[in-house]
Parts: C-alpha cells; structure tokens; sequence
C-alpha cells in the first residue's frame, strides 16, 4: 500500500510538471498576447448603398430627388492596388492600429469607397428651378411636385463621389482567439481570431457632379459624418502577417456636399451602405 501511494504522489508530480512545462510553452508563444502591437493592413473592397434623397440647392434652384439609385465602382483584380501613383483608383482600405490590451484595438482607417448615382434611371423630383434663360440648364426650369424625371440623357444630372467617398474613422475593435476551434495547437505558425468593432469619423468626398449644365467642383471637402460596425476573421501566419476579411455596414449623413464652383450651390444626403473586404497586413511590436 506505501508502493502504491508512493507511485500515485510521482505520478501527480511529473504530471503537474508537464503541465507547468505546457502553461510555460503556451505563455512563450509571441501570438499568446497582443497588449503593445501595432497593425498595419490594406486592402480592397465592394459596396452596396441604400436608396436616398438627395437635395440640391443654390442661388435659382432648389429641388429634391427622391429615392436615388446609387452603385460603387469596382476595378476587380488589378496592379492599380499596389502601384502607389494610382492607389486611389480601385475602392481602397487602409488601416492603423494598435493593441490596447490582448483583447482591444483602436484602429485609424480610410474606408477609400465609390458611389455613383445610377444614371439610367427615372426618379421623383420635388422642388423648383428657374435658371437665367442664358443658362444650358434652363431647359430643365419649371416647378417639380414628385414629377418623374429620366436621368440617361445626362442633363439634368450626374452624381458621383468617386475620388472618392472617403470614409476617415476611428474603430474600436475587440480580437478572440478561436484557433482550437480548428484543432491548431502552435498558433505562432497560424492563428485564426474572430473580430467585431464599431467605428465613428468624417466623410472627405471629393464630389463629381454635373448639375444643370453648370461646371463641377473638383476638390476634397469635409461634408459631413459616419459611423460604423463590423465583424470580421483574422488568420494571422507566421506571428506578423495577416488576411483579414470584414462584412461592414454603416450609416453616412452628409449636409455640406459642394456640387459647383459656387460656394452657394450645395447638396445633402444621408444613406445606409453595405461594404465587403479583404485585406492583407503586418502586426509587430516596436
């Protein structure tokens, strides 16, 4: 009976110290903590908008179209990505972060989105316009009360932020390990982490808008706010890098769009959109 309570005390210890030695092991690993790393990530996305009413106003217009139709604008599988002299062209992510803890982020982001007004469409028009009969777009003057108006001839309208409708915001994001979901025992060669988080910032658009025949305005303008919530997985490779594909969706309200190079001409909006990404990153410690 002493040989069998011996036996059983050893066999208690070495199985503790394996176990210790297993803790030890898991502690060393360099993706066991993210409190103190930095992020870096870029990528490309698609997006999906709501339909929206959009206002414009000036010094002999004021009207509403009701219920817009609006789509991004794709580049697909393109070097323009990666070419740093024509990165704006495709829909664009780009992201900064840091880890406040294991668990939490805070990230800088520019969501570099597109909307286009979809241009073969009929839409409702509601308001007034009297433009000076000199003007080209004085063919359109007359009072609108949810008057149907086709837009494919170009001339009364087209609408588009594709320079883009820039998202700039900051996101705070939660990270969780769910590796052993998929039996991977060594996530310092892959870890996979599910991450949710919410986001709040400006919208920078830089508006492309024909309007009544009369000239656009083509410069970067703050025209209102965003706000945000996404949820996304992580497979990280190797400790530093990183694919990490997100389903976003959000609400804009812009109320200062510049639509002509009047400072008097205007348009507002608010709209709900759908984004979809995949992006590609580095995290490390400094």
């Amino acid at each position: 009976m002493k040989n069998l309570f011996t036996a059983a005390f050893v066999a208690f210890l070495f199985t503790n110290c394996l176990s210790a030695q297993e803790d030890i092991k898991i502690q060393d690993k360099y993706t066991a903590h993210n409190k103190g790393k930095f992020f870096v990530s870029w990528g490309g996305n698609r997006e999906s908008y709501s339909k929206s009413d959009v206002t414009f106003s000036g010094k002999d217009y004021h009207f509403t179209v009701k219920n817009m139709a609006a789509h991004d604008k794709p580049k697909g599988l393109h070097v323009d990505y990666v070419n740093p002299s024509r990165m704006t062209i495709p829909q664009t992510n780009l992201k900064f972060g840091y880890f406040i803890n294991d668990h939490y982020s805070i990230s800088i982001n520019i969501d570099h989105m597109k909307y286009v007004m979809t241009q073969n469409q009929t839409a409702n028009v509601t308001g007034e316009i009297n433009l000076p009969l000199t003007d080209s777009g004085s063919i359109h003057n007359g009072v609108y009360n949810n008057t149907p108006v086709d837009f494919s001839d170009m001339t009364f309208l087209t609408y588009e932020h594709t320079d883009g409708l820039n998202y700039v915001h900051t996101e705070v994001s939660r990270f969780d390990d769910i590796s052993s979901w998929f039996g991977l025992p060594n996530t310092d060669k892959v870890q996979i982490n599910l991450t949710e988080g919410v986001g709040f910032g400006l919208l920078y658009p830089k508006t492309n808008t024909m309007l009544l025949g009369k000239e656009r305005h083509d410069d970067f303008h703050v025209s209102g706010f965003g706000t945000s919530a996404k949820a996304g997985l992580n497979i990280t490779f190797f400790k530093h890098f990183y694919i990490q594909g997100e389903l976003k969706g959000g609400y804009i309200n812009m109320q200062d769009i510049r639509t002509t190079q009047s400072v008097s001409d205007k348009a507002s909006q608010d709209f709900f959109f759908f984004q979809r990404l995949i992006a590609f990153g580095g995290i490390f410690k400094i």
